[in-house]
């Protein structure tokens, strides 16, 4: 199970240096191997939403005059519904943050389910989502159950710890207060709960628990190394 198929290294070197993306190799290709998994394992690719910087690992690393090309070749692929009507017709403020070739390669396939609800056929029981609209319309966040209790992937909408100070936003953010009211209904949710959130843009910490301090601010909790 692939649940965010992060940036890899689809873009070329300029491109890469504009958006931040240092490594010249496909990172998650390697993060798996070191874990015995190769891309033929990987059965089911859930992605949040469909920017580059959570789809575009889903593709083999950039090569000159070589065109995209999808490297999870025997794997379905679970996306929202609004996420895709998004991507594959994007305003103009957010063009650049799609890749422009992956809904038809996906598509292709044959392999996708868009998913309208908290539930997906395709991953079956013990799977829900939440959705939000604020960052991107139709970002799905991934909860699933362990032996140690839940687990969400907060993608965009809590992309890491200081994001869970509720009034912080991003610029890549479509709608700022709608951001600022689901996050504030999200994060309710998972303190009351206990679920453990994993954050996907954060260097420092993986993921987190969230309670509420005496002034009734959500905080992360976690142990530094």
């Amino acid at each position: 199970m692939l649940l965010e198929a992060g940036v890899g290294a689809f873009f070329p070197l300029e491109q890469r240096e504009r958006f931040g993306v240092s490594e010249d190799r496909h990172v998650l290709l390697d993060g798996l191997a070191a874990e015995g998994v190769g891309p033929g394992d990987v059965d089911v690719v859930v992605l949040s939403h469909l920017h580059f910087d959570h789809a575009g690992g889903v593709l083999r690393a950039w090569e000159p005059d070589h065109p995209p090309e999808l490297v999870f070749t025997d794997a379905d692929y679970v996306v929202g519904r609004t996420a895709w009507d998004r991507a594959a017709a994007p305003t103009p403020r957010d063009r650049a943050s799609f890749i422009a070739e992956l809904p038809g390669l996906l598509e292709a396939t044959g392999r996708v389910e868009l998913v309208d609800g908290p539930t997906s056929s395709t991953l079956g029981d013990g799977y829900r989502f939440h959705t939000s609209d604020g960052h991107t319309p139709g970002l799905l966040l991934t909860e699933f159950d362990t032996g140690d209790g839940p687990v969400v992937y907060a993608s965009d909408l809590v992309p890491g710890v200081p994001w869970v100070h509720v009034p912080i936003t991003m610029g890549y953010d479509r709608f700022f207060e709608l951001v600022v009211q689901e996050k504030a209904g999200f994060l309710a949710d998972v303190a009351a709960r206990g679920v453990t959130v994993v954050f996907t843009h954060d260097p420092d910490v993986a993921a987190s628990t969230i309670r509420q301090d005496d002034r009734g601010r959500f905080v992360a909790e976690f142990s530094r190394p």
